[in-house]
């Protein structure tokens, strides 16, 4: 069965691509460790979608918080190159399937997260 269209998942690269994946994004600002670029089976890898290096240290600092993130984030995500590739994805998302790629190791609790809210043109449900 393929997801309708506005379906935003998130999975972690290093799952074997599905059938119904639909546009497969990386959104990660480093390429994954010890994956081929060929077994990723990656459509698009949008870098002005993915939080800076200061914040991604901050985040892994000692004084951040989840919400404290979030808010930054977002804030780095209305820099215009970042903004357009924002609004570039929505489109994708109401066109099919979208499935956003980390290598994080708790999607839940990582930018990807975020982003999927932001993209997700059906608040509140989510294909996992």
């Amino acid at each position: 069965m393929t997801p309708a269209s506005g379906t935003v998942r998130v999975r972690r690269i290093y799952e074997a691509p599905r059938d119904d994946d639909g546009l497969r994004v990386l959104v990660d600002r480093l390429w994954p460790r010890g994956l081929a670029r060929g077994r990723a089976a990656v459509d698009l890898w949008p870098k002005a979608l993915t939080p800076s290096t200061e914040l991604r240290r901050w985040y892994h600092g000692p004084d951040a918080d989840e919400e404290g993130f979030r808010r930054r984030y977002e804030a780095e995500l209305t820099a215009p190159e970042a903004a357009k590739a924002l609004e570039e994805l929505r489109a994708r998302a109401v066109e099919g399937p979208l499935t956003l790629l980390t290598a994080a190791k708790d999607p839940a609790a990582a930018h990807v997260a975020v982003l999927r809210r932001l993209l997700d043109p059906r608040p509140g449900r989510h294909a996992d």
